[in-house]
């Protein structure tokens, strides 16, 4: 006999039909596991073989076969334990195989028959809605699998009030909704004294989406304003935020089902390696640059990252994803992040001031900020100096505007972006290309004068010259004009540069 279970294998955000077929045949006692199993998946012949053994049960002693069709796809994860397990039990007649025929199964087994929770749940979820079917999880992830609306789910806690459930003996509870969380903000820009200016270049990358890097020296507060940011962001939208948890959940970050609204913030340490920061691995996982997707990628000390691991981050800054190449599959994550990055002047940090800087300035400050690549500060819209701040500037009183302010101001920006460009598909001004950046962009005969001559003056790339636009149309839209003005090209050149270099 050939029992047949539905489950799913994850290639990114992607979950790809698998069929788990068991049979049981006459011949020499043998456990087979065949289809491209991973060592986790060959490994829960013993997790299934020790959980039925929990529930009283053993295996006959007869040839046992389990394929995960199809069998040219490789099967990474301990998810596939619940569906081999079922699969078996089908094929043995203690339970129902055609049942089984409506759903789709994921869970990890424990020895003592439970069904622990296992990464990507959400997926299976919305994969259960386009195949109509339902869904089989560990009770701890129920809430995290009614996310995808309209799926009958069946949230178990072991194997055994599983295979009662299916017969009707006892019945489990749904499980209960997930919950959204509400943004969790961190400081407040009224905690940052002085930096007017480069408060100004957080508040534009804000309303438009930009990659900001400032530059100043240690103390200055580029960290705290970097921290400030998540406040002054608009939340998340439920699309938005499903989006993100995807993410989450196939990192196995999604805890109880619980979805949050605020904009993602990771902010790796500079010693993270390439597949840390754009996924891959072994089992290929999202990086840092796809957990931050729709929010905050924060890069403190940018120089002391490794150059490689940096550049890499070109394509995705550019690309809105990051497509992650194996010899047996390819991955692909989103990665539409903003991109936040600080550092020192040079490697003291006092390039500015002569009773403090090494004797090697300015060679120290070439050399040491020319560890980011030309085609990575390209991307980058906004340059901003940060001086330094005086005990005089620290008893100083309170601004007068804080977060909330600032970020009124920023969803406004965004609101009128959201009504220009829905058509479009551009979220945010930083998105926008093509004939959308020409049609909303394009700045009055004054400003494109202006813009012409910066552009010639200052050497600028087709991509530099694109941004400067793009930076332009944030700046009006804070102002609550309609169309992009002299005035809002120059502030826009203004934090342009060629290079810190320069």
């Amino acid at each position: 006999m050939v029992a047949l279970v539905r489950t799913v294998a994850y290639l990114g955000l992607e979950a790809r039909a698998v069929e788990v077929q068991c049979q049981i045949a006459a011949g020499m006692p043998r456990f087979s596991l065949v289809g491209l199993p991973d060592k986790a998946v060959g490994e829960s012949r013993e997790r299934v073989q020790a959980a039925l053994a929990a529930m009283g049960l053993s295996l006959p002693p007869k040839r046992i076969t389990i394929n995960l069709s199809p069998a040219d796809l490789p099967k990474e994860g301990s998810h596939y334990d619940l569906p081999i397990a079922l699969a078996l039990l089908a094929a043995m007649g203690v339970t129902d195989a055609e049942q089984l025929g409506d759903w789709i199964a994921v869970g990890e087994l424990a020895l003592d028959g439970r069904i622990a929770p296992s990464p990507g749940v959400l997926l299976a979820a919305i994969h259960a809605s386009e195949q109509e079917a339902g869904l089989i999880c560990p009770a701890a992830q129920g809430s995290e699998a009614r996310w995808a609306s309209g799926v009958p789910v069946i949230a178990a806690p072991d194997l055994v009030s599983l295979l009662n459930h299916l017969k009707g003996t006892q019945r489990l509870p749904d499980p209960a909704p997930g919950q959204v969380e509400e943004p969790a903000y961190g400081p407040d820009l009224r905690q940052v004294k002085g930096q007017e200016t480069a408060k100004r270049a957080l508040e534009i990358a804000a309303a438009g989406g930009h990659n900001l890097l400032m530059i100043g020296p240690p103390g200055a507060g580029k960290s705290l304003m970097a921290s400030c940011l998540p406040g002054i962001l608009p939340p998340l939208t439920p699309a938005e935020a499903l989006e993100t948890s995807m993410v989450a959940s196939v990192a196995g970050l999604l805890e109880s089902g619980r979805i949050s609204r605020a904009r993602p913030f990771r902010a790796p340490h500079h010693s993270a390696s390439m597949a840390a920061l754009t996924g891959g691995g072994l089992k290929v996982k999202p990086g840092e640059v796809s957990l931050a997707h729709l929010g905050v990628l924060f890069l403190d000390e940018l120089p002391e990252f490794q150059r490689a691991v940096l550049d890499s981050l070109r394509q995705p800054l550019e690309t809105g994803k990051v497509d992650v190449a194996r010899a047996n599959a390819h991955v692909s994550f989103p990665a539409r992040v903003q991109l936040v990055a600080a550092m020192n002047p040079c490697r003291c940090g006092h390039l500015g001031d002569a009773a403090l800087a090494c004797s090697r300035a300015p060679r120290c400050a070439a050399d040491y900020q020319g560890k980011v690549s030309g085609p990575m500060l390209d991307r980058i819209d906004l340059h901003v100096e940060v001086d330094p701040v005086s005990a005089a500037d620290l008893a100083l009183p309170p601004p007068g505007e804080g977060s909330a302010e600032v970020g009124a101001r920023v969803a406004a920006a965004r609101a009128l972006q959201t009504a220009r460009t829905g058509e479009t598909g551009a979220r945010t001004n930083a998105e926008l290309e093509g004939s959308a950046l020409e049609r909303f962009s394009t700045p009055d005969e004054a400003g494109r004068k202006l813009l012409m001559q910066a552009a010639a003056a200052m050497r600028l790339s087709a991509r530099g010259y694109t941004r400067v636009l793009r930076v332009a149309r944030t700046i009006a839209d804070l102002a609550g004009a309609e169309t992009v003005g002299r005035i809002h090209v120059a502030e826009a050149l203004s934090y342009r540069r060629q290079s810190p270099r320069a």
